[in-house]
């Protein structure tokens, strides 16, 4: 009985072993929550402050300086946010945050990111700045399918909410800004909270 105990455990230990090589597991259910808020924040922001209300596909804004600054300003923190809590998490665990898997993840998301990104500077240049929410979202979304097959499930059903809620923002322009809100802040927020609550308590 205890041979068989131990055999149950060795084989535990290799199907730990090996899911840890195929996957990246050092995403943090905090950095998905502070993206969240800062995203909600930036939203805030550019509605109440800066009177920044897209409800047509082309909408001329005096003030794009700001609005690229601001935006700039939420990446940056959503960022940082998600490398320091990367490196803490994978601190815990024992293992290196910057390996062979997680650069493979971080390179299947960046094809669809940066033609995102690119499409995106051509809107702004062409003031079409109401596709930029739902577009941002789409391509998003894109880029988190493809993490997910490199890292934990949940990666990828928020890349399909974050896609779904790009398309549908296509077809409600008026409602950019809210889309963006419940994408980039409300569904990390929950996927954060998730998270934690299911690998990091």
């Amino acid at each position: 009985m205890k041979d068989q105990q131990d055999y149950i455990q060795d084989i535990a230990e290799i199907r730990s072993m090996m899911e840890r090589s195929s996957k990246f597991l050092s995403l943090s259910g905090w950095a998905g929550i502070i993206a969240g808020m800062a995203a909600l924040a930036g939203a805030g922001i550019a509605h109440f402050a800066m009177e920044f209300r897209p409800d047509e596909i082309l909408y001329p804004y005096p003030d794009l300086t700001t609005l690229i600054w601001l935006s700039l300003g939420v990446l940056v923190v959503a960022l940082v946010g998600a490398i320091f809590d990367s490196y803490r998490k994978a601190g815990k665990r024992d293992e290196k945050a910057w390996n062979p898997t997680s650069r493979k993840m971080l390179s299947s998301m960046s094809v669809p990111l940066f033609a995102g990104g690119f499409l995106i500077v051509i809107l702004i240049s062409r003031s079409l700045l109401g596709l930029i929410a739902p577009l941002t979202l789409l391509f998003y979304g894109l880029s988190l399918f493809n993490a997910g097959f490199y890292t934990v499930k949940e990666v990828r059903i928020m890349g399909l909410f974050q896609m779904l809620l790009g398309l549908l923002n296509l077809t409600y322009i008026e409602f950019g800004l809210l889309f963006w809100a419940l994408g980039f802040g409300l569904v990390h927020i929950l996927y954060g909270i998730f998270m934690h609550l299911r690998y990091e308590r």
